[in-house]
C-alpha cells in the first residue's frame, strides 16, 4: 500500500441542544406552568410531603413563626398600625393580621391571604423559578416588603424565640456561639475599655444590669454591626428570669386542664404502649422514651411542660414511674380540683397579641458575658 490519503470518516453526532423553557405567562403559578412544559400529559407540582409531615402542627407545637411588625412609612396614620406576621415552617407561606384598634379609622383583622411571597426587584415574565422569602429571612430587626408593603418586624413571640435558638443551625442570628464569636471579633481590641463600660453601669456592683442599658452597650460596642434579634438573643442567654415555684399538684391542675379542653381521653391506649415498651416489668421507663411515646400520642401539652410533669415522676435513678404518670394525668378518674389563682397557665402558642415574651429578660449577668470574651479578669 502506497496510497495514504486519509478516508474521510462518519461525521460525530451533534451535542444535544438544552433544554430551554418558555417564560412564565403570568397564568397560574410558576410551578404549575413549569410542570406543564415537562411532559406532554401535564401533571400538579409535587408538594414536599415530608418538610409537611414534619412541620406540620403537633399538639403544642405549632411550628409557626409569629412577628410583631409595623409599617415603615412617614404617614402619621399608618406608622402606628400593628401587624402579626405569621410564616408556616409547614410549606413556607405567609399570613399577616392587623391588630384591631379603636377610634383609628383602620378595621384591622385580615391584612393578607395565607400564601407564598416573592421577595422584590424579581423580573415577572422568566424562565427560572422566583425566589421566594424564606424563614431565614425573618427574624427582629428585619426589614420586609411584602407585595410592595415595607414592614418593621419589632418583637416576636416566645415560641419563635425559643424555636429558633433550638433551631440555631438553621438561624444565625439565634446562635450563641456565632454571635459571641462575631462579638469577640469587635470587642477583643478594646477589653479594657469594655469593662470599664459595664462597671460604669452597675455603679452598685450588683453584676447585674437591665435590658436597656445592656442593649445600648451591645449598640455602641458593635456601632450597629448586630441585628435586634442577635442583641436580644444575646441578652436571653446571659439573663436573669424570673422563675415560678409550682407545686407538683398545681401543674397536674393545670395539665388535666389543658387535656380535659382538648378532649384528650386515650389513657388507657397510652398505657398500654408504655407496658408494652417496659420489656423489663419493673414499672419505669427512660425519660426520653416515656416523652417519646407521648408526643406520638399528640398530647396537647407544650414540651417544657411535659418534660416538667415526667420529672415529677422520676425515682431515684431517673426513670419515670409511668403508672403514676398516666393516673396524674387522667382527668376523668383522678381530677384535681381546678384552682381559682392560676397565675401561670401553661403556654398555648397560639394567644399571642404582640405583648412582650412569657418570661422577659429582666436583668443580663453581664460577668459570665465578660469572661466568655475576654478570659477572666487578672
Amino acid at each position: 500500500v502506497e496510497d495514504f490519503t486519509p478516508v474521510p470518516s462518519k461525521a460525530s453526532p451533534p451535542p444535544n441542544p438544552e433544554k430551554t423553557f418558555p417564560p412564565y405567562t403570568g397564568f397560574g403559578s410558576e410551578e404549575d406552568s413549569l410542570c406543564s412544559c415537562m411532559g406532554l400529559l401535564p401533571k400538579p407540582p409535587q408538594k414536599d410531603f415530608k418538610k409537611f409531615m414534619e412541620k406540620d402542627r403537633s399538639g403544642m407545637e405549632s411550628n409557626i413563626l409569629r412577628f410583631l411588625a409595623k409599617l415603615v412609612t412617614d404617614s402619621p396614620i399608618d406608622k402606628d398600625r400593628k401587624f402579626i406576621i405569621s410564616y408556616f415552617l409547614s410549606d413556607d407561606t405567609i399570613s399577616i393580621f392587623e391588630h384591631i384598634q379603636r377610634n383609628s379609622g383602620i378595621l384591622g383583622g385580615k391584612f393578607l391571604e395565607r400564601g407564598r411571597i416573592k421577595k422584590p426587584g424579581q423580573e415577572l415574565f422568566k424562565s427560572e423559578p422566583s425566589e421566594y422569602f424564606k424563614a431565614q429571612d425573618l427574624f427582629v430587626g428585619a426589614r420586609v416588603c411584602f407585595h410592595g408593603h415595607n414592614f418593621l418586624l419589632v418583637d416576636a413571640d416566645e415560641y419563635t424565640f425559643n424555636y429558633m435558638e433550638k433551631h440555631a443551625n438553621e438561624f444565625s442570628v439565634a446562635d450563641i456561639g456565632v454571635i459571641l464569636k462575631k462579638l469577640k471579633d469587635i470587642a477583643e481590641p478594646r477589653s479594657r475599655e469594655i469593662r470599664q463600660m459595664f462597671s460604669a453601669t452597675d455603679p452598685e456592683h450588683t453584676e447585674m444590669i437591665g435590658y436597656n442599658p445592656f442593649r445600648n452597650l451591645i449598640i455602641s460596642i458593635t456601632d450597629g454591626a448586630f441585628s435586634e434579634h442577635e442583641i436580644v438573643t444575646l441578652g436571653r442567654y446571659y439573663s436573669v428570669r424570673d422563675e415560678y415555684e409550682m407545686a407538683p399538684h398545681f401543674l397536674l391542675a393545670v395539665a388535666q386542664e389543658q387535656l380535659k379542653k382538648n378532649s384528650f381521653e386515650n389513657f388507657e391506649q397510652l398505657s398500654a404502649v408504655l407496658i408494652y415498651n417496659d420489656r423489663e416489668k419493673c414499672g419505669v421507663l427512660p425519660h426520653e422514651m416515656c416523652r417519646t411515646v407521648c408526643k406520638s400520642f399528640k398530647l396537647p401539652l407544650a414540651d417544657d411542660d411535659l418534660q416538667a410533669l415526667l420529672t415529677m415522676f422520676e425515682d431515684d435513678r431517673k426513670q419515670v414511674e409511668y403508672k403514676k404518670f398516666v393516673d396524674g394525668l387522667n382527668w376523668r378518674k383522678n381530677q384535681i380540683p381546678a384552682f381559682q389563682t392560676i397565675k401561670v397557665p401553661l403556654k398555648n402558642e397560639d394567644d399571642w397579641s404582640g405583648q412582650p415574651p412569657f418570661l422577659p429578660v429582666k436583668g443580663i449577668k453581664y460577668l459570665p458575658l465578660l469572661e466568655d470574651l475576654f478570659g477572666k479578669e487578672d
